[in-house]
């Protein structure tokens, strides 16, 4: 079965086409960061006009790039939730009208889900079951995995996700969006200790993050310096990494001893962080775990998780083929409820 998929919750256009036998054949995606970067972040009427102008060439080119003509297509997969609204109405529209022309089967796929098991597209994927740490622009979550749509919500922010904690604090810091790259770049040259900064619920004794506080500790640090010099905004992203990365490693390892779980699986923009990446490996390798992490160039969102979410949902339960061409999206979405949900908008 080749499937196609697309994807356009925010601002990245992605599309791929996925084998059930042969794996990965080909991926393209736009980013549009340079687009947004102008405003300090995603605008969502520019983001869904430039999803109109990307998808058609994005498909030409990993047709191209596999050798495959779209009459080769079996199934389409898009992105049906969450995210932006009027960015997830494009790819649907898209994909729906594409499915249709060629009568072939259309499944919507939970943009999370695609970020969860994006690392099984890795040469050295992770058996089931895993915990999940989901940690995003827009989400920071702890998942219990036993199986393709087998998820238990363990724990999850109460206010601010870790991304979005990131871009805050870049703000805060004067640098340019996206901010999270942005702060870890230059962590590096922070001095250790030179801030304290609180590390919100660590020792909570559940599962749950709390990011908010955080960004605003850092908010007060600067009210407090007025003036920041380069080294003092060094030393407040070396900081806030620091108390970052401690409450992301240190939730996701008492999640594997509460689980009795040995496999961790970090997905989404922020598992790419240099940082939290040295600290999980350092831990599990203490410990005797072992994390997985998807490739760095599917850490960001990407065509080639959401065909490859929608090649394993048509595998292991062909009813969730959608029934006929009306579609919907979800710009709301929680994972736990991963069944169709009727339509509210398309």
């Amino acid at each position: 079965m080749l499937v196609l998929g697309v994807e356009s919750s925010c601002d990245e256009t992605g599309l791929a086409l996925y084998d059930t036998t042969d794996g990965l054949l080909a991926h393209a995606l736009h980013s549009q960061i340079a687009m947004h970067r102008a405003y300090g972040g995603v605008v969502p009427e520019l983001a869904s006009r430039d999803h109109i102008r990307r998808v058609v060439p994005l498909l030409n080119e990993v047709l191209q790039r596999a050798g495959r003509t779209r009459a080769d297509i079996d199934a389409i997969a898009y992105t049906r939730g969450p995210g932006l609204a009027g960015a997830l109405l494009v790819g649907a529209s898209f994909a729906n009208a594409l499915g249709y022309a060629l009568r072939v089967p259309m499944i919507g796929v939970h943009h999370l889900e695609g970020h969860l098991l994006s690392p099984l597209l890795a040469s050295d994927p992770p058996a089931f079951p895993f915990v999940a740490l989901l940690v995003s622009g827009g989400h920071t979550q702890l998942m219990r995995v036993d199986g393709v749509g087998q998820y238990t919500l363990l724990g999850e922010t109460l206010d601010d996700a870790a991304g979005e904690a990131f871009d805050k604090t870049a703000k805060l810091l004067g640098l340019d969006y996206p901010g999270g790259p942005a702060v870890s770049r230059l962590a590096e040259f922070g001095i250790e200790g030179a801030y304290e900064l609180p590390r919100p619920m660590l020792h909570s004794g559940n599962l749950d993050f709390s990011f908010a506080g955080l960004k605003t500790a850092v908010l007060t640090q600067v009210r407090k310096l007025g003036n920041v010099c380069e080294q003092d905004r060094a030393n407040l992203a070396r900081a806030f990494v620091d108390a970052a990365v401690d409450v992301l490693a240190g939730k996701a390892l008492a999640a594997l001893k509460q689980t009795r779980l040995k496999r961790l699986v970090v997905a989404g923009g922020v598992g790419a962080n240099a940082q939290l990446r040295a600290r999980l490996n350092h831990d599990a390798q203490r410990r005797g775990l072992k994390v997985y992490y998807p490739e760095l160039a599917f850490c960001t969102d990407n065509g080639a998780m959401i065909a490859f979410a929608g090649a394993m949902r048509l595998q292991a339960d062909p009813e969730q083929v959608q029934d006929g061409y009306g579609f919907g999206i979800t710009p709301r979405w929680d994972l736990e409820d991963i069944r169709i949900p009727a339509p509210v908008a398309g």
